[in-house]
């Protein structure tokens, strides 16, 4: 681990394991008490790397593509990093993504995916979600109970997804499963990459043999107008697999967190009949509070410099601290304040390789369309357990519940995804 220019202990935490699952807030907490804005961190195979928690140190980071490049090549842990490293899904080497793309063939690519995206139309958007989210709804609402995570939240951002790019519907629950075991970074987690790869491969071919009106094809038909840097289909496949994961998980938890927050907190409770906070409220105050991308792999220094008090030496990775950064004591003097219309959060990044626009806007109607729907087709929402004993997913990237038991007065099926 690299040297530091203060008296701070550099006792490296590992990044994982079950405070990161159960209270990452005060784990942040103590590392920034600890060690200030810059952490050092080991991540799986105690190998090392930099947590930045502070906010201007993130916004230092993000802001300057050139010292903290996303050229992975760079990092100087490579020689040591096995094939079969469980974060090789999170932390690529060699992958022609637009993830690990810098410089101005990162913002063709950029411009690309924003295009493809902003041509979807806002209230067809809103009508596939509404569609799926009744045919949700419709599976369970006579019973009178169910999981809100496992039937409704984990769902339905990738069947919208799917009919976006062109998948066939019955894709959907092993894409479904395939992306939570790469994001989850376990066992299964190169398998899960496998499986994604494949699938969208496949698609990708077809819809060169034969165009239709979807993301996937506005992607072909951008990347090969290009005459000198056309884009290969290796390429886009590879910034579509960036988009489904990007766009799946942390939709499905934006909506989960969001439920257990108007569920569980009495500022939100009352949004459930109709009180003064509204969902979008709720949706801006988790992404504050409880933002479903927690942190991020990486940055890497392209030389030595100093970030926060300590020495990065050039190659040290840098993770993104996105959830650290938003609850920065320095820029949240009162943390218990609602933060209304307030979006500098670092919830969707910043800078050059930041969530672009059009996927930010098709992430909020998705969630913000399944949380109405829910709520209009099952008003009187309750959840099943004690608050506490709601539990999240072993993960140090993405913050998401396992589960979120409610219970409701059975209703009858719409049928058909009317409304």
């Amino acid at each position: 681990m690299s040297e530091t220019t203060e008296t701070a202990t550099t006792r490296p935490v590992a990044l994982g394991g079950p405070r990161f699952q159960a209270e990452p807030a005060a784990l942040y907490r103590e590392l920034r008490r600890e060690h200030g804005a810059v952490a050092p961190v080991v991540l799986d195979g105690d190998v090392p790397a930099w947590l930045v928690l502070g906010y201007r140190e993130l916004h230092q980071v993000t802001g300057d593509p050139v010292l903290f490049s996303r050229d992975s090549g760079l990092w100087s842990q490579w020689p040591h990093i096995p094939d079969d490293w469980p974060l090789l899904p999170m932390i690529g080497r060699g992958q022609p993504s637009i993830l690990y793309t810098v410089g101005e063939r990162h913002r063709e690519r950029a411009a690309m995916i924003s295009d493809a995206l902003d041509a979807v139309d806002a209230f067809e958007l809103r009508g596939h979600t509404e569609k799926f989210a009744d045919e949700l709804i419709d599976a369970i609402c006579a019973k009178g109970e169910t999981d809100l995570v496992a039937d409704y939240a984990m769902l339905l951002p990738v069947r919208v997804l799917a009919t976006l790019y062109g998948f066939a519907e019955e894709q959907g629950p092993g894409l479904v499963t395939a992306l939570n075991d790469m994001i989850n970074g376990r066992e299964n987690a190169l398998a899960g990459q496998r499986h994604l790869a494949t699938s969208m491969a496949r698609l990708v071919a077809d819809r060169a043999a034969r165009p239709a009106d979807d993301v996937v094809s506005r992607m072909l038909a951008t990347g090969h107008a290009k005459e000198a840097s056309g884009f290969t289909y290796e390429e886009i496949t590879q910034d579509l697999m960036v988009m489904m994961a990007a766009g799946h998980q942390p939709t499905a938890d934006w909506i989960g967190n969001s439920l257990r927050l108007m569920l569980t907190d009495d500022r939100f409770a009352a949004s459930l009949f109709g009180g003064q906070h509204s969902v979008a409220e709720a949706m801006n105050e988790v992404l504050w509070e409880d933002t479903p991308t927690q942190n991020v792999a990486g940055r890497w220094a392209s030389r030595d410099t100093q970030l926060g008090g300590r020495r990065i030496r050039a190659g040290d990775l840098l993770l993104l601290g996105l959830q650290a950064a938003n609850s920065d004591p320095q820029v949240r003097v009162d943390g218990s304040a609602l933060t209304g219309g307030n979006s500098a959060h670092f919830s969707f990044g910043h800078g050059e390789h930041r969530c672009p626009f059009p996927a930010r806007e098709v992430a909020e109607v998705i969630a913000r369309t399944g949380i109405e729907v829910i709520l209009d087709r099952l008003p009187d929402l309750d959840l099943a357990v004690p608050a506490d004993s709601l539990t999240r997913r072993p993960s140090p990237w993405l913050r998401g519940l396992t589960e979120l038991p409610v219970r409701f007065t059975p209703s009858p099926a719409l049928g058909g995804g009317a409304r």
